[in-house]
């Protein structure tokens, strides 16, 4: 059975939207309308490690602080969230972040974390919390067909609509790939810097092709910060079906997630 995610307090769409979009090396946040336009210039801090749930928490409590006031607030977070529930996120339970050692007592304060009953009694309105590249999607898809977007960034994310209808997540970013790699390890930011963009590129192209037959996709997106860095001789190759869209989708899509039925 399809469930629709509810409306803010308001209950009918029309109030500002908190959209805080929370990466492994920044976060992120602006306020926006029913109409996805910004009442704000968007605020940014560097993601400080290490990083327990309750200085998350208190970051985006400061960014909210620097925002216009809102009626309801949209978190997206890196790692497996099921019901505004942290069940596990790669990045924060590192000492350093992404590709540092993993902290066994930050990795015991993030499983089960309810984020959003702590981000809720922090900002003192109803929030929804979801893995970052869902909003991401959200604020991309048409809501006919089957589509999928990646996001590029530290690391990367995935996220399956059906319909408009959000599917069950899926941590692709935890997946092997080769050489005891995980898809973090082989497309992540490390990655690009160390191969440069054209080498990069090739490998996303690799991705998409082994991923399509996986999900027969009617339309793939490309999102995240590093999307933009995808050279024009691989995006060439990719195909009709693959577009680009742009790293604000994560801040938009922090109002069209309200609209969202999850499967």
């Amino acid at each position: 059975m399809n469930e629709r995610i509810p409306d803010g307090e308001d209950g009918d769409g029309r109030g500002r939207t908190l959209a805080v979009d929370c990466g492994g090396g920044g976060i992120k946040a602006s306020v926006l309308d029913a109409a996805g336009t910004m009442h704000a210039q968007p605020v940014r801090t560097a993601t400080h490690y290490p990083l327990p749930p309750s200085r998350l928490v208190n970051t985006i409590t400061s960014l909210a602080e620097q925002l216009p006031p809102a009626d309801r607030a949209t978190v997206g977070m890196p790692g497996m969230l099921r019901h505004g529930v942290v069940i596990h996120t790669p990045h924060y339970i590192t000492r350093s972040g992404p590709r540092t050692r993993v902290l066994p007592e930050l990795e015991l304060h993030w499983s089960g974390f309810d984020m959003k009953s702590a981000l809720e009694e922090a900002l003192g309105v109803p929030v929804l919390v979801l893995n970052d590249a869902e909003v991401h999607g959200a604020g991309a898809i048409t809501g006919a067909g089957l589509e999928m977007i990646v996001t590029l960034g530290t690391g990367l994310g995935n996220a399956v609509f059906d319909g408009g209808v959000l599917a069950p997540h899926v941590e692709l970013s935890q997946g092997p790939v080769k050489w005891g790699l995980t898809y973090d390890d082989y497309i992540g930011e490390h990655e690009r810097l160390r191969l440069g963009d054209a080498m990069w590129s090739r490998r996303v192209r690799a991705i998409v092709e082994a991923l399509r037959p996986m999900y027969w996709w009617d339309r793939l997106y490309l999102g995240g910060g590093n999307s933009r860095r995808i050279t024009p001789q691989a995006l060439s190759r990719l195909g009709d079906d693959v577009v680009i869209v742009p790293n604000s989708a994560g801040i938009i899509g922090g109002v069209r997630a309200w609209d969202l039925r999850i499967r």
